[in-house]
């Protein structure tokens, strides 16, 4: 599905908004904010391409787009429930877990009146680490310095599934970092942390990768980025 059309189903669905709950359209503009992600993620550039595309035909249905950088996925559910932002990019694990009121969502209880607008891109499982680290696989890791993610991303949330599954703690890490996803990556060419691990489309402005084994193009000490 092409951003424009996507574009068009966000604009149809502010539309109905606005005429249900304001006055109408022609009589005065409507302002719809939307949550991303992190500044360097695919969230916040597919945030922007989609309200330049409504923004572009605001002059015939009165609405205005705005994008807002946040925590993600998590942190963009729990603001939308209470009023704070009126659509938001999330997961769709996230999603059925707020939807279900269970994992993250369990506290809070379900939100029965989220509504997903359009699905955009696939997210694979990423894992970067430093060519020091000598890790080809997430288990090797294990007691090193890795970066689990912010707490209210959709990284985080998905670490800690996949850490529960395996068994795992954060005290198996020699360091459990908490990073925001704009702050890993200098993180791990400062030497600061060994990898981590990024749920995020591609090609991501964040990593900028190279074809291994050459490392990112942000990055002076060489990485080694696997997908799976």
């Amino acid at each position: 599905m092409s951003l424009k059309i996507l574009a068009q189903a966000l604009a149809g669905t502010a539309a109905v908004s606005a005429a249900l709950f304001a006055a109408p359209v022609a009589a005065q503009q409507k302002f719809i904010t939307v949550g991303t992600g992190g500044v360097t993620g695919v969230y916040y550039a597919a945030g922007g391409a989609i309200c330049r595309l409504v923004n572009k035909d605001r002059a015939k249905h009165g609405i205005r787009c705005s994008v807002e950088s946040t925590g993600g996925s998590v942190f963009n559910v729990n603001t939308i429930k209470a009023g704070e932002l009126d659509l938001g990019f999330t997961q769709s694990d996230v999603q059925f877990n707020a939807a279900k009121g269970v994992a993250q969502f369990k506290d809070g209880g379900a939100h029965g009146d989220l509504r997903a607008v359009f699905s955009v891109h696939p997210e694979p499982f990423t894992v970067l680490a430093r060519k020091e680290a000598n890790a080809k696989t997430l288990a090797d890791m294990k007691g090193k310095r890795f970066n689990v993610g912010n707490p209210g991303s959709g990284t985080r949330a998905s670490m800690e599934e996949l850490m529960a599954a395996m068994g795992w703690k954060m005290g198996d890490f020699s360091l459990a970092a908490e990073l925001k996803a704009d702050e890993h990556g200098p993180a791990l060419c400062d030497g600061k942390i060994d990898g981590f691990f990024y749920g995020v489309g591609h090609p991501s402005a964040n990593i900028g990768t190279r074809p291994p084994p050459a490392a990112p193009s942000w990055c002076p000490s060489p990485a080694r980025p696997s997908t799976s």
